[in-house]
């Protein structure tokens, strides 16, 4: 599904990825863990074409498509998807509104016809019952307003909504409370197909729990430098990133 090769990429002229190697197949979930700076974001960034970041060098391939040749529309419309770490606010602008305009724009890409006003409004009750998304909520302005475990479950219903093929969860775990990260968990859970896959990007194991990832990788200085099973995320829990560092040579 994805697969990045020897990825270099920078910001302001500053190298942040330094050769990134990954593959992740259908039906997987892939974690990302690493200390602030590593390159977890700007990889993230990266592959939904965000332009403040420049590709310098390598290859992405998503669904065997030159993901990096593609606008970030275009990528959105293939199939990727992205929750951010503080998903933003847009006022004036209702959901029901903004999601129709989204699935009628994938719909357009993929040369189908515009879903009709009662298919859409069936698919939205279905899909936010997965979620716990309230009603009201649904009927608001974008994010506005939406406490921070809101904003999260109502980016966990735009995926739903989307059905998107591979799912980047930036943080999402982040400022979450017990009950509220267990909602996105348990409804991003709902979602997963063997045909979906997702790329967790997160610091903290509580999040695992519940999502019961395949692959952990940790990402230092701007590469992956260890890859495991879900116990080198207990592992990092417990002893943090410093062995890492100590056992890895060459990073510079």
């Amino acid at each position: 599904m994805l697969e990045i090769k020897d990825l270099h990429a920078s910001i302001n002229g500053k190298e942040i990825l330094k050769g990134i190697n990954l593959t992740i197949k259908p039906g997987e979930i892939h974690v990302l863990m690493g200390q602030n700076g590593a390159g977890k974001s700007t990889l993230s960034n990266v592959l939904v074409g965000n332009p403040a970041y420049d590709v310098t060098s390598g290859t992405v391939t998503f669904n065997g498509k030159d993901l990096l040749t593609l606008k970030p529309e275009e990528r959105a419309h293939e199939g990727l998807f992205l929750s951010f770490q503080q998903p933003v606010e847009i006022p004036g602008v209702s959901m029901v509104n903004f999601m129709r305009a989204a699935i009628n724009a994938k719909r357009k890409y993929h040369g189908l016809e515009p879903m009709s006003a009662g298919d859409f409004l069936k698919m939205m009750r279905e899909k936010r019952k997965v979620v716990e998304l309230d009603s009201k909520l649904a009927n608001r302005s974008v994010n506005e307003g939406f406490s921070g475990g809101e904003k999260k479950r109502n980016e966990i219903f735009q995926m739903a909504m989307l059905e998107p093929t591979l799912s980047i969860l930036d943080e999402t775990d982040s400022g979450l409370d017990v009950d509220a990260l267990r909602i996105v968990a348990e409804g991003f859970n709902k979602l997963r197909t063997p045909k979906t896959s997702a790329l967790v990007i997160t610091h903290y194991q509580r999040l695992l729990d519940y999502l019961k990832p395949d692959i952990i990788h940790v990402l230092l200085n701007g590469r992956i430098v260890k890859t495991g099973g879900p116990e080198l995320a207990l592992e990092i829990e417990n002893k943090g990133f410093d062995w890492i560092k100590a056992e890895t040579t060459d990073l510079e």
